[in-house]
């Protein structure tokens, strides 16, 4: 399970480093490959390719012609890279998705169960600002029984 948030740096050739805790669990339980992306470009996902591949599972039981399919497949493709990460837990973040969410110097690394998202920290800061948890929030995820 990934929970929590380690705060990381990008390093000058693009590289983020998971940090060990998530690290430790992505390796034992998934193996070193992962799929990175990010829906919207704000943000990078870090799946880990079997996760991925689960997902591509369900996703390929909506029909190919479905507008909100193509949309999701458009946008993670776009963004999307396979890659490993290395002994020391580094993957190389691709520039075009390192630009779009500009990942740069520090980062937070959240877990979100069972895969990682990497945000600029000052963005992800002003975020939740933003964008605070509402009575009404609230309120949908009681009706979904959390």
């Amino acid at each position: 399970m990934l929970r929590g948030n380690q705060p990381a740096t990008v390093d000058d050739k693009g590289r983020v480093k998971v940090p060990t805790s998530f690290r430790a669990a992505i390796r034992e339980s998934y193996g070193v490959e992962v799929f990175m992306t990010s829906l919207t470009g704000e943000n990078v996902r870090i799946y880990p390719l079997p996760v991925w591949r689960a997902l591509e599972e369900r996703i390929n039981q909506i029909p190919a012609m479905n507008p909100a399919r193509q949309k999701l497949m458009d946008r993670v493709n776009y963004f999307g890279h396979v890659t490993t990460m290395d002994k020391q837990g580094r993957v190389l973040v691709p520039p075009l998705l390192r630009e779009a969410a500009e990942v740069k110097g520090e980062v937070v690394v959240m877990g979100h169960m069972d895969y990682l998202v990497v945000w600029n920290h000052e963005n992800f800061r002003k975020r939740i600002s933003a964008e605070p948890l509402t009575a009404e929030d609230l309120q949908s995820l009681a009706d979904l029984g959390i």
